[in-house]
């Protein structure tokens, strides 16, 4: 998948590109497996705002996603690839022998036409699915699962991947895509190879419009506010923060401060940190 790159017609298209669609295949999406999604403009069930700059945004309907991967053993054919609205992997339309459909996340490699399969009897090959256990070490996969039967939850965007790195006993080494070296169930699975679309990174949105149409709404620097708004407002003209560092509307430091419960349950299975020297 490569970059479309415009011609500068004006300051927007200047320094604007997209994904070029021309793998994709030219079908509506599969009506069974979609949802529709209800707006929350970043309120949660109090309607209180928890996420800032959300609202708006182009209508989208969600595409029910098989993360758990649990129909062993019945070979599927890939029948499209196809755009996902709600993600920036591509997702790619299976259709078993009994005729189930179902919608996977689509690695690279994986074509119209090729055949899938689920189970401890998969072949090493991208988007067969199988148990950490039965994988060879250094493998790359994708959609890995955190707690058996769960469902993928780890390297699902596009472009990521992790690495097997070793087994032992019940649980397997892996190295996610931040860096951080972590233990998982080695009965959980995970698919073979890496995300698709992986020129996503290098898309240029180009303008404010093309944020507005992913929901996004406009960002005010807490230094133009007034004192009543935020702690860095205030002042004749610019003015520093009068802080020793900056902190968000409520005042919380902003940069580098830790937010992770420091009494997780899960940090025994964290090997090395992701940013650990």
């Amino acid at each position: 998948m490569s970059i479309k790159v415009y011609k500068p017609t004006s300051n927007a298209r200047r320094n604007m590109s997209t994904t070029d669609y021309s793998e994709l295949s030219k079908v509506a999406p599969e009506r069974s497996l979609l949802v529709s999604l209800k707006k929350n403009s970043g309120r949660n069930s109090y309607g209180r705002i928890t996420v800032r700059h959300r609202g708006g945004g182009q209508r989208r309907k969600y595409r029910i996603i098989d993360f758990k991967r649990d129909k062993f053993d019945i070979p599927a054919t890939v029948a499209s690839i196809e755009y996902d609205p709600n993600r920036s992997a591509f997702i790619a339309l299976l259709q078993y022998e009994d005729g189930e459909k179902r919608y996977i996340l689509q690695p690279v490699g994986l074509k119209v036409g090729d055949t899938v399969l689920a189970g401890a009897s998969a072949d090493i090959k991208p988007g067969n699915a199988l148990p950490l256990t039965n994988i060879p070490v250094g493998t790359v996969v994708h959609n890995v699962e955190l707690y058996p039967g769960r469902g993928g939850q780890l390297a699902r965007a596009a472009g990521n991947s992790a690495q097997l790195m070793a087994k032992e006993g019940v649980y397997a080494l892996l190295r996610l895509p931040s860096g951080e070296l972590r233990n998982v169930p080695a009965n959980c699975m995970a698919t073979i190879g890496q995300v698709g679309n992986t020129d996503h990174e290098n898309v240029k949105v180009g303008k404010a419009g093309r944020k507005r149409h992913m929901g996004w709404r406009p960002t005010v620097r807490g230094s133009v506010m007034n004192p009543c708004d935020h702690p860095h407002g205030g002042g004749e003209g610019k003015s520093p923060i009068g802080r020793p560092g900056p902190v968000t509307p409520w005042g919380k430091p902003a940069l580098g401060y830790k937010t992770r419960n420091t009494k997780k349950s899960s940090d025994k299975l964290i090997v090395k940190r992701r940013n650990d020297k």
